[in-house]
């Protein structure tokens, strides 16, 4: 078993993030500019989102926290939104995701201009990925695509699977596995809670990508010997064991499965390191003008 080292390939990628953003701050005068939105007082948001803020910080960029509490309404936080889109100086803006219930996230995301959309939700961004269009890559799927590209984990050919089929991480890591590119040509199965005998489909995958978000969902019994596993879970719960008072929890059962695994990513310190890794990429892209020219 080989370790898949998220702190490792994010430290390495955010030394070159920090001397392009150096450069771009020679050249412009200006650092990049990230902006989080962050509404009402969920545990994990909180902690997302000063992780995204730090890291802005260690690689030279500009980074501004917007907080409102839960009775923002839809309508105010959207004004805002739009505020922010019109803002030359700023170049990236993420709306930290759970909403409150009274707010639609679909429209909070659609209202984000797509050229600031650095965490790659809008309808733009994902239409242009799976057409293979330069765009803003949701920020999981691209991580894990540069933890791939780091290892040279050979796709080619392989068979992924990939349990999950969110809009965030399942659907758009299967649509670029699938791609002509490196990392990518694989053939692809997307498989979710409804999927027939899902163990059988998941036990086919020389590449596993678990993003269910249900702690330890797959067991050794459904991976075969050799696969790559990949694990996007990051699943909480309250511990009296740990400083944080709460531990984390992949969607794989490490202990049993990485014996049989030839790589696999750990929780924590794999995908989730790499999410920030892609979202400084992308904000990076952003501020250059490199996916969509300044107008």
């Amino acid at each position: 078993m080989n370790l898949l080292d998220g702190k490792l390939v994010s430290e390495k990628i955010k030394e070159q993030i920090a001397l392009d953003a150096a450069e771009f701050t020679t050249q412009t005068g200006r650092k990049p500019h990230l902006v989080a939105i962050l509404v009402g007082n969920d545990g994990g948001s909180e902690t997302y989102v000063a992780s995204k803020m730090r890291n802005c910080q260690l690689v030279g960029f500009e980074s501004t926290n917007i907080r409102y509490d839960e009775n923002i309404t839809e309508d105010e936080l959207i004004a805002k939104v739009k505020e922010i889109n019109q803002d030359e100086s700023i170049d990236g803006l993420i709306v930290q995701l759970p909403l409150p219930k009274h707010i639609d996230p679909d429209k909070v995301t659609e209202a984000i201009d797509y050229r600031k959309d650095v965490d790659g939700f809008h309808p733009i961004n994902l239409g242009r990925m799976q057409r293979n269009l330069p765009c803003f890559i949701p920020a999981t799927p691209y991580g894990i695509m540069l933890m791939l590209d780091y290892y040279k984990i050979d796709t080619a050919g392989k068979h992924a699977v990939v349990v999950g089929r969110s809009n965030i991480v399942g659907s758009p890591m299967s649509i670029l596995l699938a791609r002509n590119s490196n990392p990518g040509n694989c053939t692809v199965t997307l498989t979710h809670s409804r999927t027939k005998d899902l163990k059988t489909e998941v036990l086919r995958g020389d590449i596993v990508v678990a993003a269910i978000g249900k702690k330890n969902f797959v067991t050794a019994d459904m991976v075969k010997d050799g696969a790559v596993v990949i694990d996007v879970g990051i699943n909480r719960e309250t511990s009296s064991a740990t400083k944080s008072g709460f531990k984390l929890y992949g969607d794989v059962d490490f202990e049993n499965v990485a014996p049989k695994a030839s790589w696999i990513t750990p929780v924590p310190g794999g995908v989730g390191l790499m999410t920030i890794v892609g979202l400084l990429k992308n904000t990076l892209e952003a501020a250059k003008g490199t996916i969509y020219p300044k107008q």
